[in-house]
């Protein structure tokens, strides 16, 4: 079948349209207004929520290796995971600029003299991760906890003085999570912790005088849809 050549004018409208029109459009979209307000970076833009409960620590108390260190170890006796009635709901707030994050914290059949720490963790299901946020550090933990909610601000100073705390060997494994696992780098930002927190590898956990090591009540925190 014969075919017959496409006119010239038409070949050069077809040339306009590849590299003219994109260009034109482009100009547009690069000169359209748009509002920019800085102060919006103080505005809550990321938030994670958290369940705790005993069934999300790693293993039961009686499980603790012989190695763990004097401080990690239960002063009390402690009671299997599927006993305890203890229970928390948590959530995490961070600005649009990174700066800062708000802790709420609600628990439920806790007795407050028997906490002795409450962390958030760097880890995934499973795992006992080392901590980013050490409350102890900041405000005591017991006030804190008025009618059983607990509310704190965290700053990248709350971060670093959990890494700075770190010494020796167990300083190392326990104290500051890796920006990248398996490396010696720190996170050292609230803009670091988010990045944790965005993979679902940030928990909570609220440590008592009978269950110190793993934990009396852990929870995972997640984006909130």
């Amino acid at each position: 079948m014969n075919t017959k050549p496409l006119p010239i004018i038409i070949v050069i409208f077809m040339v306009l349209l590849l590299f003219i029109a994109p260009g034109k459009i482009l100009a547009a979209t690069q000169t359209k207004s748009v509002t920019l307000l800085p102060s919006k970076g103080q505005e809550i833009g990321f938030v994670y929520e958290a369940f705790l409960n005993p069934n999300q620590e790693a293993a039961e108390e009686e499980d603790t290796p012989p190695f763990a260190p004097k401080e990690f170890l239960s002063t009390e006796p402690s009671v299997p995971r599927n006993q305890r009635k203890s229970r928390g709901h948590g959530m995490l707030r961070i600005t649009n600029d990174l700066s800062k994050a708000y802790v709420d914290v609600k628990i439920e059949n806790v007795n407050l003299e028997d906490i002795n720490m409450f962390h958030i963790h760097c880890g995934r299901p499973g795992q006992l991760g080392p901590i980013i946020i050490d409350f102890g550090n900041s405000s005591n933990i017991q006030k804190n906890f008025t009618d059983d909610v607990f509310k704190v601000e965290i700053r990248n100073e709350d971060i670093e003085k959990v890494i700075n705390s770190g010494h020796g060997i167990v300083g190392a494994y326990t104290a500051g999570c890796p920006i990248v696992p398996g490396t010696v780098d720190k996170v050292k930002t609230i803009a670091g912790m988010q990045h944790i927190a965005q993979k679902g590898e940030l928990y909570f956990n609220l440590h008592t005088k009978a269950q110190t090591f793993y934990g009396d009540i852990r929870g995972k925190l997640r984006p909130v849809m």
